[in-house]
């Protein structure tokens, strides 16, 4: 019997997963979660074999929970089951130790495969997960502190607001805005919130 650990936010989907998975004889729903912080409760008390982990999650992330899982146990099993389509996510996720990344919009037979597959010991990704870590190993990353201020872009803040925030020159923050705009082939600030909100490199 696969024993199988459920974290989601909404509890429809929750209930949606433990539907399709009951239905199957070799599987059991052993526990869920609706946050980060839960799913570590939960894989502690339960030790399933896999746990389902979606992204979008409050407070805590869905990688900072598969993060502290697989601190927990190296050896944890996590299938990640998302919206999040963005080349980032997928790298962040399989970084992180996530034994594979679906989409929401797969079958419910693609998530009992992939379960099965998983249990098994195996890594099965598909060809649009594929294809997403391709582009993103084919993109300059930004760094911490990039980040940190794409961020503040995002957020409609001005190079003398993030300057003052983070205590530096305004001319530095030029710097780290230029570097941010080349790295993401955009031209504006308001194409950069775009294009990071496309490919999950920031959340809104």
């Amino acid at each position: 019997m696969i024993r199988i650990l459920c974290t989601d936010d909404h509890l429809i989907v929750r209930e949606g997963i433990e539907l399709i998975i009951r239905q199957q004889p070799d599987m059991q729903v052993v526990a869920s979660a609706a946050t980060g912080e839960e799913a570590i409760e939960m894989f502690r008390t339960h030790r399933p074999d896999v746990t389902i982990m979606d992204l979008q999650l409050a407070i805590m992330s869905g990688v900072e929970a598969i993060e502290a899982i697989r601190r927990e146990d190296p050896g944890a099993r996590v299938v990640v089951l998302t919206m999040y389509q963005g080349d980032e996510d997928v790298y962040r996720a399989m970084r992180a130790g996530a034994s594979t990344y679906l989409f929401k919009d797969a079958i419910a037979d693609d998530l009992i495969r992939v379960i099965r597959e998983v249990h098994a010991g195996a890594h099965p990704v598909s060809p649009a997960v594929e294809a997403r870590l391709a582009e993103r190993a084919s993109r300059p990353a930004l760094t911490r502190r990039e980040l940190e201020v794409l961020a503040r872009i995002s957020r409609g803040m001005r190079n003398r607001e993030i300057a003052a925030e983070f205590g530096v020159t305004e001319d530095t923050i030029v710097v780290h805005v230029r570097n941010i705009f080349w790295k993401l082939n955009v031209k504006d600030r308001t194409e950069a919130a775009h294009v990071a909100l496309r490919r999950g490199i920031i959340h809104v």
